[in-house]
């Protein structure tokens, strides 16, 4: 879904002497390997970002058996683990397969294909690119237009997992049944226009955005050293970035969002429509196969228990400029502003569904256990929970285009794409539970 991770590679790999074919995101396996062949390339990297990404590379290396294409090939992304890799899809391939946990892991991994060292090598191979999941020491903080060279992507992985029993079943988990409902202060959906963006940025998760995205990491460097670091080198660009982007208009907040009364049945959650009480959209949601045995559906009142529940929904953008910005950026060369400005624009899509989430608390009346405490609230530090598709529990991207029957984001200029992704990148969008045992969960 998102350009970054591809670039990023793109960026690393020319800077350490290689050509890349930057496809882009969303290409074809005819796309790829036509220009496989075109270019003679020594290898092909794939990424995801979401769970079904990680099902259309099997289907490719499965394709690429068809046609007795064996080029060694390298997998990465949010969405992609190693035991994923090693477990399922390399008794797949044919040739070669190799995870590399980030951009460096992917150079470390040519490095070693390129210098002819043996297949049988690699776990040592695995080793150099940190495949142990460790952060390692992060020694290389770094600063202005030396990102060219070094800013390193990672992100925590999402869920892809080995499920072994039934998904399906409808063994109810022990999630209360007897919550109070709130009011919801409307029911439909609206649109929000004239959204500050300072409002936006008292959102932002700096953590995410200092360490994740733009990989200015501690290290073992003591915390007071650390801060004065981030005091000195990093606030700056974040300041500067945040004035520009308001000066300039190149981030433009916008939210639709809306309240519906709903049901669940079995592992359905049934969203009606507020005149005629019909059903407007059902959601299925898998359940865990043992364990907890969750499921999203439990925490909605059931059609048996004769209540209407309600829930949210919402939609944010930071905008398209963004993402025209960030593209003017990466084919000018600009890589260090690129990575920045990415950055930041990302992390503002989720400080503006932080923000907006807060919004529906305050509305719906549940956010008097608010945490009040920022990094806490980051932790969930409130009365339920939002979960945006494709993630383990609720992991149907398709249900992206039952959401925008229910909130039409073309009017906030947002569309959905033939994979249902959100259009621009700069963009997320939520289903919100009230319920106050709502909390993250996998399906596993």
């Amino acid at each position: 879904m998102h350009d970054i991770g591809k670039n990023l590679v793109d960026i690393i790999l020319t800077n350490n002497g290689y050509r890349v074919i930057n496809l882009g995101i969303k290409q074809t396996i005819d796309t790829i390997l036509n220009a496989y062949e075109e270019h003679k390339a020594d290898a092909i990297g794939m990424s995801g970002l979401l769970v079904k990404s990680t099902l259309i590379m099997k289907d490719n290396l499965e394709v690429m058996n068809e046609r007795s294409v064996s080029v060694p090939v390298v997998l990465g992304g949010a969405a992609l683990t190693r035991r994923y890799v090693e477990d399922d899809l390399k008794s797949i391939y044919k040739g070669t397969l190799f995870y590399a946990r980030d951009a460096f892991a992917g150079l470390h991994t040519m490095d070693k294909l390129m210098s002819g060292v043996a297949l049988a090598d690699i776990e040592e191979a695995k080793a150099v690119a940190g495949g142990n999941g460790d952060e390692g020491d992060d020694a290389d903080d770094l600063v202005g237009e030396e990102a060219k060279l070094g800013i390193r992507k990672s992100a925590k992985p999402r869920g892809v997992i080995k499920i072994a029993g039934d998904t399906t079943h409808t063994n109810r988990s022990d999630v209360s049944p007897s919550v109070v409902i709130p009011q919801p202060p409307f029911l439909g959906s609206r649109v929000a226009h004239d959204i500050p963006l300072q409002d936006v940025f008292a959102y932002v998760n700096e953590t995410a955005l200092f360490k994740g995205q733009w990989q200015f990491k501690q290290g073992r460097k003591p915390n007071e050293e650390y801060q004065a670091f981030v005091a000195e080198h990093v606030r700056p660009v974040f300041e500067e970035l945040k004035q520009r982007s308001e000066r300039e208009g190149l981030l433009i907040p916008r939210a639709v969002y809306g309240y519906f009364h709903c049901q669940s049945s079995g592992n359905d959650l049934i969203v009606y429509d507020q005149t005629s009480k019909l059903e407007l959209v059902r959601f299925t949601f898998p359940r865990q196969p043992a364990g907890k045995r969750l499921c999203l559906a439990d925490y909605f009142a059931s059609v048996d228990s004769g209540h209407m529940d309600v829930v949210a929904f919402h939609l944010v953008t930071m905008g398209r400029r963004a993402s025209e910005y960030s593209q003017q950026l990466f084919k000018a060369d600009n890589y260090a502003d690129y990575l920045y400005f990415h950055g930041l624009s990302v992390e503002g899509a989720e400080a503006l569904a932080e923000l907006w989430h807060k919004k529906i608390r305050q509305e719906l009346g549940i956010d008097g256990n608010d945490a009040k405490n920022l990094n806490e609230l980051f932790r969930q530090g409130y009365q339920g929970s939002r979960f945006s598709f494709g993630y383990p529990a609720c992991p149907n991207l398709e249900d992206q285009v039952k959401l925008f029957e229910l909130l039409d984001p073309s009017r906030i200029d947002v569309e959905l794409t033939e994979e249902f992704q959100l259009d621009p990148e700069q963009s997320t969008s939520a289903i919100i539970i009230h319920h106050p045992e709502a909390r993250y969960f996998s399906i596993d």
